[in-house]
C-alpha cells in the first residue's frame, strides 16, 4: 500500500491544476467524493459492528481531509508560487497531530504514515520521526512528482538552467528512494537490544463476541482459557500467561478478589509457581452516594457505578494491578465532550431508548501507569485501540516499559481488511520505541513483533490457538521516545505561521 500512498494525491492535484486554469467552479464536490471513496474502501468494515458509526466516520474524515483541501484552493488565490502547496502538506499533518493528540472524537486510521505499516524495511527511521514523519514522506513525494509533471506539462522546464535541470534530477530520485534506503541501512544494521529475556504464552480463546454473553457464561469461557494455557505449560513454565481485552465482565474495582474470574485465575496460578497472568476485563468502580461522582456514571441501585475497560495483571501471591485504557473509541466506549453530549445523551435515551444509554460512557486513566510482573520486571500494555497511537504508546517506555503488550478484540469486525490493518499498526508500534510486543486478540491476530517490527510468530485468524514465545527487555529508548513527534511539532508551527500570512491576506483583500 505504502508506493500507492506516494503517488495517490498527484491525480487530485493535476485535477485541480485543471480546473483551476479552466475556471471550473464547484470543485469541492470532486475532491470530496474522493476522499469519501478512500475512507470508504479502506475502513468500510467499521460497518459490521456499527453501520451508522461506520457512515458518519467515513462521511465526518472525508468531510475534514475536504476542508483541508478546500483551505488549500484558497491560499492558492492569495498566496504565490509553491507557498500553498507547503501550506497544503503542514495543514494536513498538523491536522493528523491534532488528531493524534488533542481531539476527543478522533479516528486516526488513515494517518497518512500508516500506509507503510506492511513495508516495515523502508520505515525504520520512524524510530526517530514517527508514524508522521511517513505523513511528510508522502506529501514530498507526492508535491515533488507533481511539480514534476506540471514543469514538462506547461514546458517551462524548457527554460530552466543546467544547474536546476541537474538539481531536479538528483532531488526527486532522492525524495522517492531516499527513505527507503537510509532504512534497509538500518534494518540490517541494527541488533536486538536485550537485557534479560521474558517467556510469554499467548491464549487466544476466540470467542464471538455478539454470542459471548448468550450462547457461554463466564466460567465457561474462562474454561476454554485456562484449557489452552494448561495444554502449553504442560510443556514447561512460563513468566506470563497473556489474554485478550474485556476477557470478562464481572470485575468490580471496590472489591476485586470478590471476582469469580480473578479467583478461577488465582486458584490456576497457584498450581503454577512462578506465573503471572495480564488479562482484560470490562471493570466498574461502584459509588454508594446520593450524587453522581461524574458525568460519565450510570445509576445503579442506590448509587451509581463507573465503567472501565481495563488490563489487569494478577500474581501467584494475589497482588493485582490494573491498568484502565484511556485512547476510547467514541461512541462504543466514549462519550466525547460529556459536558455537552450526556445531557443529550440522556435526554434521547429517555425519549428514544427506554432509558438505555445511546453512547458508552467508559472512563480512562489520566495518565499511562505501567504493569509489573512478580520480579518487577515493567510492561506497557495497550488496550486495542490505544496501539494507534505512536506518541502516546512513548508514555510507557518513558515511564521504563521494558517490552510491550496489545491485548485486543478485533472479532467485531469479521474476516475484514480491519484487524489486518490493525495487527500491522503494532508493527509500528514495535520501531518507533524499539520494543518487542507481545499481542494477544481475541479471535485473532496474535503474535510475537520483534524490535524491528518484524512479526516474528503468528496465530490463525477465528480459531483457539496458543503461542509460547520469548520477548527481549529493553530500557533504552529511542529517539522518538525520548522526544516524542518532533515532526508533528514543526509542522503544527508552520502551519500556524502560514495561516497567519493568510488571514492576513483575506484581510487586506491582497492577491498573490
Amino acid at each position: 500500500m505504502g508506493i500507492f500512498a506516494l503517488v495517490g494525491f498527484v491525480p487530485l492535484l493535476c485535477a485541480d491544476y485543471i480546473a483551476s486554469g479552466a475556471g471550473v467552479k464547484r470543485f469541492w464536490i470532486w475532491h470530496y467524493s474522493t476522499f469519501v471513496l478512500w475512507n470508504a474502501f479502506t475502513t468500510f468494515w467499521v460497518c459490521n459492528a456499527t453501520v451508522g458509526g461506520g457512515i458518519f466516520a467515513v462521511l465526518a474524515n472525508a468531510l475534514q481531509m475536504s476542508v483541508i483541501f478546500g483551505l488549500f484552493r484558497l491560499a492558492k488565490k492569495r498566496l504565490g508560487g509553491v507557498v500553498p502547496y507547503i501550506f497544503l502538506a503542514v495543514t494536513w499533518i498538523a491536522w493528523e497531530r491534532w488528531y493524534l493528540t488533542s481531539a476527543q472524537i478522533s479516528w486516526p486510521w488513515l494517518v497518512l504514515g500508516n500506509a507503510f505499516a506492511t513495508t516495515i524495511k523502508d520505515i525504520q527511521w520512524y524510530s526517530v520521526t514517527g508514524t508522521l514523519g511517513g505523513s511528510l514522506w508522502v506529501w514530498c513525494s507526492n508535491l515533488a512528482l507533481f511539480g514534476a509533471i506540471v514543469s514538462i506539462w506547461s514546458g517551462s522546464w524548457k527554460q530552466w538552467n543546467k544547474v536546476a535541470r541537474i538539481s531536479c534530477a538528483i532531488a526527486l530520485p532522492l525524495v522517492l528512494l531516499g527513505p527507503p534506503i537510509c532504512s534497509a541501512i538500518m534494518f540490517n544494521s541494527y541488533s536486538e537490544r536485550s537485557e534479560g529475556r521474558v517467556e510469554v504464552v499467548i491464549g487466544q480463546p476466540n470467542l464471538d463476541p455478539y454470542k459471548k454473553f448468550s450462547s457461554m457464561t463466564q466460567a465457561q469461557q474462562t474454561d476454554v482459557l485456562l484449557g489452552l494455557y494448561e495444554k502449553e505449560l504442560a510443556k514447561g513454565p512460563t513468566d506470563l500467561l497473556l489474554a485478550p481485552e474485556t476477557f470478562t465482565f464481572d470485575v468490580i474495582l471496590n472489591d476485586i478478589p470478590s471476582s469469580p474470574t480473578w479467583q478461577r485465575f488465582h486458584a490456576f496460578l497457584q498450581e503454577h509457581p512462578g506465573t503471572d497472568i495480564l488479562f482484560g476485563a470490562s471493570t466498574n468502580e461502584l459509588f454508594h452516594t446520593r450524587s453522581a461522582p461524574g458525568l460519565l456514571s450510570y445509576p445503579w441501585g442506590d448509587g451509581w457505578r463507573v465503567p472501565h475497560n481495563s488490563a489487569i495483571m494478577l500474581s501467584e501471591d494475589g497482588r493485582t494491578e490494573v491498568f484502565h485504557k484511556s485512547k476510547l473509541v467514541v461512541g462504543t466506549e466514549l462519550t466525547p465532550y460529556p459536558k455537552v453530549f450526556v445531557p443529550l445523551d440522556n435526554w434521547l435515551s429517555k425519549t428514544f431508548g427506554n432509558g438505555q444509554s445511546l453512547m458508552a460512557r467508559d472512563s480512562g486513566q489520566d495518565e499511562i501507569s505501567l504493569l509489573h510482573l512478580s520480579d518487577g520486571t515493567a510492561l506497557g500494555c495497550a488496550v486495542c485501540y490505544e496501539s494507534v497511537y505512536g506518541e502516546y504508546c512513548t508514555g510507557y517506555t518513558n515511564k521504563g516499559a521494558g517490552f510491550l503488550t496489545v491485548i485486543t478484540n478485533d472479532s467485531w469486525w469479521g474476516n475484514t481488511p480491519g484487524y489486518r490493518q490493525h495487527l500491522s499498526y503494532s508493527c509500528l508500534r514495535a520501531i518507533e520505541l524499539r520494543r518487542d510486543i507481545a499481542r494477544c486478540g481475541n479471535s485473532g491476530i496474535s503474535c510475537f513483533i520483534n524490535q524491528r517490527g518484524e512479526i516474528l510468530e503468528r496465530g490463525p485468524w477465528w480459531e483457539e490457538a496458543v503461542m509460547r514465545g520469548s520477548v527481549n527487555i529493553n530500557t533504552r529508548e529511542s529517539f522518538f521516545a525520548r522526544h516524542g513527534d518532533v515532526t508533528g511539532r514543526v509542522c503544527t508551527l508552520a502551519f500556524l505561521l502560514l495561516a497567519a500570512l493568510l488571514i492576513v491576506r483575506l484581510i487586506s483583500g491582497k492577491k498573490k
